[in-house]
């Protein structure tokens, strides 16, 4: 047989082979290493275009009258009706490239996009635009010394974004583009320190119509500026105040996507009514301990108050406060305008909705300040490095590039992990950066976004942590080792690492490494022997061939090949990984001459309902034999390796026995014909013998049903499908609890030829079942009463707990808890040396604001 081949072949090697127990902290240290040595590598690319930046703009000199013809991201290639290009617009040239998805780029040059809220040739930008034309080199130098980097740009303070390579942008279905870098979590987290801010929004008898409407879209602008390391509070106030969110009076609370969504549902809602407010400070030290401010929302003010802030924010000011001027009028706008200039803050006015994105911005570059003074370079990895000037404290931009999860799998050596290790990591917040279980997209063909996909804590996904132990130790930096099942027989041991990166391995098939070791005179006389034929997983990385330019175009087995010839010194290669590749390709050799040796006698086999013969190994080799059809279906290439999963017919077999089989639906191995199987086994079932040479009851007794199953007790082989399907099959419904909640509801109903529940049944009200497994396999035959019925007496019952009561009581809990988190390293509050004339410009308001509220706001924000 095929595996009595590889055995005997194995043997002739047994002697080089190594069964090594695997050192988990080692490993994880291993490859903390190896991923921060990538981050390294991609946070100087940035560091480069920071220094030709601030370079750029020093040797830049304002001109309020330039003119200057740029690549317009979304006009480039556009024609008018005459035939010639656009204004700002141009012959651009595009080619398609399957490092950036295949997507037409141009690897020589950039592109502008700017906000559709603003003039593409406004001076601002022309001047931005012209003197940022100098990163163009740096973004095709940084891509030449390291090709793995993807997207590079530079998103400026003035509201412009330069991507590399160039790309044609184009609207969505209604004929827009809302992109705005400034808006975007990687530039607020890079360009500003974590944040503690509080709203207040003015919902007294003069804010209605238009102005409430203005009040409600500049809180929600506000809210999209926040991130996961700030937190905030809303509340409203017209003769007295109360927190939109009653069950958070006194505190603040995290600003991540649901509790922004929450919050978001409950400005639609303000009116100007008058509510009674009982509430308590902050005495819980939550927040970020950072920055703080107090964001105005008003039609007007009718004081300074200065006595309140002499008393609770001098002479530090440490809580900056940023009116909004809501409305038309300008009586009494010299009153907010002192309040932001006497606080470090900014004043500015909004009068239409069109104005209000571009206003509430102006907090940000603000708050940049500190960060900008101090000279600081912060590396952020949201994908984004700060970038800063040393004129005045005003913020440049920032600068990034993105890091494809690609890039982190390849760090990680799947091979040495098990069929159920793997490895992961999260942010100081807890929120997963890369995990196996961790799924952003769904839909048909998973082509839609789930829209908290980047804040899925790691207690979402390694839910039997029931009590943080893991994810705690990891915000915290800790090194250490936790152990738990996760299902029966399987005991996860999880390494983590201060770098906040884990590694889980399975108990059995994670605690020991096959170490199989061939020489290199004879991997090299196997590799050149044209007997390749076998194929190797294009995700994993056995030679690195994007660190020379030369390598750039080799397949991995080309690579292997020069590097065994020994004539290129400069290709950088996992030794200990292709000396295991090899000593599965020698080993597993045999096997190609068997099938070849099958599909020869092709005629002799064919009633043995055999497709496709599968092997893989753990070092992503595969040997793929076609018996029937002449080619893969990209159902069957999926089914063999992937860089971060192995797959399931390999994971269930490596489960097994050694020397057992194990028969799967639809899946990979040995690919039968499903009607030859069940033909051959009812074959079987239908034969008998006893002791007196004939058997009282068989499988075609009208009087019994018979079943194969395998070991999770699903249903492969019956004699009537359609009973199965209506008798012994419960209605399951499958949620995915990463899912979307949606009105029609997410989950997903099917059918599950399941029997477990159906003989539990049976054994209840008297009725007669056996089971037996059919030996060295995963199957099991069953021999069920046909007279049994499923249906009598059991009804499931589901009690929803609907009230309105209870709905409140769990947003309030679910607001309230907050898991364990690491602030950022870093902060820069404020500056002496901050000029805080640079405050905003003076227009009108109506009164309204009391002495009471300022009083409040400030007593609640410092420590």
């Amino acid at each position: 047989s095929s595996m009595l081949s590889v055995w005997l072949k194995y043997k002739e090697f047994e002697r080089a082979v190594r069964v090594e127990e695997i050192d988990g902290l080692r490993l994880v240290k291993r490859l903390a290493e190896d991923m921060e040595e990538m981050f390294h590598k991609k946070a100087q690319a940035m560091k480069r275009l920071v220094e030709a930046a601030e370079e750029a703009h020093l040797q830049h000199e304002e001109d309020p009258n330039l003119q200057y013809e740029y690549f317009n991201a979304v006009l480039i290639n556009e024609v008018d009706e005459e035939g010639n290009s656009v204004e700002l617009g141009g012959e651009f040239i595009l080619q398609p490239n399957d490092h950036f998805n295949n997507l037409s780029v141009n690897l020589s040059l950039s592109v502008v996009q700017v906000p559709t809220n603003m003039y593409n040739k406004d001076s601002a930008i022309v001047n931005g635009v012209y003197w940022s034309e100098a990163l163009n080199k740096v973004f095709v130098d940084n891509f030449e010394r390291d090709p793995s980097l993807i997207w590079q740009y530079f998103g400026s303070a003035k509201g412009f974004f330069r991507q590399y390579p160039g790309i044609k942008w184009k609207p969505d279905e209604h004929g827009v583009i809302a992109f705005d870098c400034r808006n975007r979590k990687w530039y607020i987290q890079a360009a500003t320190s974590p944040k503690d801010v509080v709203i207040l929004v003015d919902v007294s008898g003069s804010m209605k119509g238009l102005r409430l409407t203005i009040a409600r879209q500049t809180v929600s602008s506000i809210l999209d500026t926040l991130g996961d390391d700030d937190f905030f509070n809303i509340i409203a106030y017209n003769e007295e105040l109360h927190y939109v969110e009653p069950c958070l009076n006194g505190t603040l609370v995290q600003a991540d996507v649901t509790n922004k969504d929450l919050y978001f549902l409950s400005i639609c809602v303000l009116t100007s009514l008058t509510l009674s407010l009982y509430f308590q400070f902050n005495e819980t030290g939550r927040g970020s301990e950072c920055s703080q401010a107090i964001m105005l929302v008003t039609d007007g003010a009718v004081d300074t108050y200065d006595a309140i802030f002499a008393k609770y924010n001098w002479p530090d000011r440490k809580v900056r406060i940023f009116p909004y001027l809501i409305g038309r009028e300008s009586a009494f706008a010299d009153n907010l305008k002192w309040m932001a200039c006497a606080n470090k803050g900014y004043f500015t006015q909004i009068s239409t909705l069109a104005d209000v994105q571009e206003n509430v911005m102006e907090y940000l570059h603000v708050l940049s300040r500190p960060k900008v003074i101090d000279q600081e370079h912060d590396t952020v990895w949201t994908e984004a490095y700060i970038d800063s000037t040393r004129n005045r404290g005003i913020l440049l931009g920032v600068v990034g590039t993105d890091v494809p999860v690609s890039e982190l799998l390849k760090t990680i050596p799947k091979y040495k992990l098990g069929i159920h290790g793997y490895a992961f990591a999260i942010t100081n917040n807890g929120y997963i950066l890369t995990h196996p279980d961790l799924r952003p997209l769904y839909g048909d063909g998973k082509k839609r976004r789930k829209p908290n996909y980047s804040s899925v804590d790691l207690s979402e996904v390694e839910w039997e942590d029931k009590d943080d132990t893991l994810r705690n130790a990891m915000v915290n930096r800790k090194t250490g080792t936790f152990s738990m099942e996760v299902k029966k027989k399987l005991v996860r041991k999880y390494f983590f690492l201060t770098f906040s990166l884990g590694v889980a391995l399975s108990r059995g098939h994670g605690k020991f490494f096959f170490r199989g070791n061939v020489t290199v005179e004879e991997g090299r006389k196997f590799v050149f022997s044209g007997l390749l034929t076998f194929t190797l997983s294009s995700s994993v990385t056995y030679c690195n061939t994007d660190e020379h330019p030369e390598h750039r175009y080799l397949s991995q087995i080309e690579a292997i090949k020069l590097y065994l010839s020994g004539y290129e010194p400069h290709l950088q290669c996992d030794k200990e990984l292709i000396q295991e590749v090899l000593f599965d390709a020698v080993v597993t050799a045999p096997l190609e001459a068997y099938w070849t040796s099958l599909v020869l006698n092709k005629s002799e086999n064919s009633d043995k309902g055999v497709e496709i013969a599968y092997l893989g190994t753990r070092t992503g080799l595969s040997r793929i034999n076609l018996f029937v059809v002449d080619f893969l279906t990209a159902e069957d290439k999926e089914g063999v390796f992937n860089a971060d999963h192995f797959p399931l017919w390999y994971k269930r077999a490596a489960e097994q026995v050694p020397g057992t089989f194990v028969i799967l639906e639809d899946s990979k191995g040995f690919q039968l014909t499903k009607g030859i199987l069940c033909r051959f086994l009812f074959f079987i079932f239908l034969q008998c013998a006893a002791l007196d040479g004939k058997c009282s009851i068989s499988c075609d007794d009208e009087n019994i049903n018979c079943y194969l199953i395998d070991n999770n007790g699903f249903v492969l082989v019956a004699e009537d499908y359609t009973l199965v399907r209506h008798q012994h099959t419960k209605r399951h419904t499958h949620t995915d609890a990463l899912s979307t909640c949606q009105s029609n509801s997410q989950s997903s109903p099917f059918f599950l030829p399941h029997l477990f529940f159906f003989l539990a049944v049976c054994a209840v009200i008297g009725r007669s079942f056996v089971i037996q497994q059919i030996p060295s396999s995963n199957l099991f035959m069953v021999v069920v009463d046909n007279k049994c019925d499923c249906s009598i007496g059991y009804t499931l019952s589901v009690i929803a707990l609907t009230s309105a009561a209870h709905n409140e009581s769990l947003k309030c809990e679910r607001l309230k808890m907050q898991k364990d988190r690491r602030r950022p390293d870093t902060c820069h509050p404020f500056h002496p040396e901050e000029n805080s004339m640079e405050c905003g410009g003076a227009v009108g308001l109506t009164p309204s604001l009391t002495a009471t509220l300022i009083c409040v706001l400030l007593a609640l924000l410092p420590r």
